[in-house]
C-alpha cells in the first residue's frame, strides 16, 4: 500500500556532504515514525537514524554530530542530511516507515540508495 524511493546518493570526497530523500506514495495510509539504515557487507543493517511524526529524534553513535535527520509531512518526505562524510559511511542506505492504514499498520521498506565516500 505504501512506495518508499530512495534519492541523493551518490559519490563524494570525504569530508563532503550529500542530502538523501525519502518520498512515501500510496493511498489511505499515514506515516507514523520512519527512519534511515544502512548495510555494509557482511554485516547486518544497522538503525543510522528516526524521526516520529512530531519530529523527535534519534541517532547513532556514529553519526551523531554529523548527519541531521528530518521531515516533512506535507509532502510525505523524509530527509538524511549527511555531512563530515567519512569512507566508513560508504554503502547502501535505506528508508524505512511505519504506517497506519485502515485497517492497521505496517512497515515499508524503500529499495536502497548507494553513498560511496571516496576521495
Amino acid at each position: 500500500q505504501v512506495q518508499l524511493v530512495e534519492s541523493g546518493g551518490g559519490l563524494v570526497q570525504p569530508g563532503g556532504s550529500l542530502r538523501l530523500s525519502c518520498a512515501a506514495s500510496g493511498t489511505g495510509f499515514s506515516i507514523m515514525d520512519m527512519g534511515w539504515y544502512r548495510q555494509a557487507p557482511g554485516k547486518k543493517r544497522e538503525l543510522v537514524a528516526t524521526v516520529t511524526m512530531g519530529g523527535g529524534t534519534q541517532y547513532a553513535d556514529s553519526v551523531k554530530g554529523r548527519f541531521i535527520i528530518s521531515r516533512d509531512n506535507a509532502k510525505n518526505t523524509m530527509y538524511l542530511q549527511m555531512n563530515s562524510l567519512k569512507p566508513e559511511d560508504t554503502t547502501v542506505y535505506y528508508c524505512n516507515a511505519r504506517y497506519s492504514y485502515g485497517i492497521g499498520w505496517s512497515t515499508a521498506w524503500g529499495q536502497g540508495t548507494q553513498v560511496t565516500v571516496s576521495s
